[in-house]
């Protein structure tokens, strides 16, 4: 690879996005998450709230523009309709129906902009008994089964937070089909619908453990080969209350970790007999000195020990400190890279930019007025007619 097309992602050059503009109506984390993934890549994604939307997470709120309607009002649906009309993106995570209501519906804004990528974003999917429930992401674990293959076998199933369902089942899967979907719309000229799902995520998520389930591999929860059972694939304590993981699955790793830590005699380690001896032996080790010890003395032998690391401690992590220097635990890195480079996350405004969209949209001071929830309407809108702002397209 030449140093030129190396270096073509680097920060301060042209975005793989760039020019592509997204409505965003999803409300909680998946959908801002999502968009924000886009966002990070050039997307110019503008966020239509109000109403009970409620404040912005924040951490997902860079790249991004931020605007209120009132969507029960016929001038707010109008102007909603009016920035779909040069959008490429809709996103929505209301429960089925909720967008229709509220002249959002893929129907209505197809016949507007036949070119625009519609995606809809919910726990349970468009159809089905539980399409109309309510759910977090423990609840599209619950019933995906991921939950019930997650914990120890003495306790309780344990939530992974909520980054399995809402973010790589529901965020991500969700970007991935509107990039497919921009991607298909160069060969037709047409936009589509997306129905992505948080639980046919987690089911796609657990393919490699269908067929592996009540098998020695993986014969129940917390147990197993990944999941807890194997002692050269688990978590150990050390002298100082500290975790290390250990992740000596193969042979020539289990052999480094073997010999590091006890010297002679190795045992099969595939032989599901020994292993509550191999595993009293690793904790009684483990025990004897502190976790910075034993990363120090691992480090280098290729024997997949890493340190259990804090939140507040990751980011200090000489690694993680060189390949992102420029990212911190409120502004996390863009993903992912291209060119072999890493590009600058963008800036964070939050602030109401309703005046000036809607204003470059084509709406009337008066029309901006009437588009803005009840709580705003007798407000003057506070930039000059016309504006200085214009949307890129």
């Amino acid at each position: 690879m030449s140093t030129e097309s190396k270096n073509s992602g680097a920060a301060g050059t042209r975005k793989p996005l760039e020019g592509i503009r997204i409505i965003d109506m999803s409300r909680l984390a998946p959908g801002p998450y999502c968009t924000m993934l886009l966002a990070d890549l050039g997307a110019e994604v503008i966020v239509v709230g109000g109403g009970r939307a409620g404040n912005p997470i924040a951490t997902f709120s860079r790249g991004k523009h931020f605007i209120k309607l009132d969507l029960k009002a016929a001038e707010g649906k109008e102007a909603l309709q009016r920035l779909c009309r040069t959008a490429d993106v809709f996103i929505e995570s209301f429960r089925p129906g909720v967008s229709e209501r509220l002249g959002a519906g893929y129907d209505t804004l197809k016949e507007i902009n036949p070119r625009l990528i519609y995606c809809s974003l919910t726990g349970y999917g468009q159809q089905g008994e539980l399409a109309q429930e309510a759910g977090h992401d423990l609840s599209y674990l619950a019933l995906t089964g991921v939950l019930g293959a997650i914990g120890p076998q003495d306790g309780p199933p344990s939530a992974p937070l909520n980054l399995l369902a809402d973010f790589a089942a529901g965020s991500f899967i969700a970007a991935l089909g509107i990039v497919t979907a921009l991607f298909d719309r160069t060969r037709t000229g047409q936009g589509q619908y997306i129905d992505t799902a948080m639980i046919d995520g987690c089911l796609s998520l657990m393919a490699m453990h269908w067929p592996v389930w009540k098998t020695p591999i993986l014969p129940d929860r917390g147990d197993g080969l990944l999941a807890g059972g194997a002692p050269y694939y688990r978590c150990y304590r050390c002298a100082d209350g500290k975790y290390i993981s250990v992740g000596a699955l193969e042979t020539q790793f289990f052999t480094n970790l073997w010999g590091t830590l006890m010297g002679t005699d190795m045992p099969d380690h595939m032989d599901m007999s020994v292993w509550p001896d191999i595993r009293k032996a690793f904790e009684d080790k483990f025990a004897q000195k502190d976790r910075d010890e034993w990363t120090r003395l691992f480090a280098g032998k290729d024997a997949c020990v890493i340190p259990v690391l804090a939140p507040d401690e990751v980011w200090s992590h000489p690694h993680i400190a060189q390949r992102h220097a420029d990212t911190s635990p409120d502004n996390v890195p863009v993903i992912p890279r291209f060119g072999g480079m890493s590009m600058a996350p963008p800036k964070t405004d939050t602030t109401d930019k309703s005046d000036e969209i809607l204003a470059a949209a084509g709406l009337t001071p008066e029309q901006i007025a009437l588009a803005s929830p009840e709580s705003e309407r007798n407000r003057i809108p506070s930039r000059t007619w016309p504006p200085k702002m214009t949307l890129s397209k």
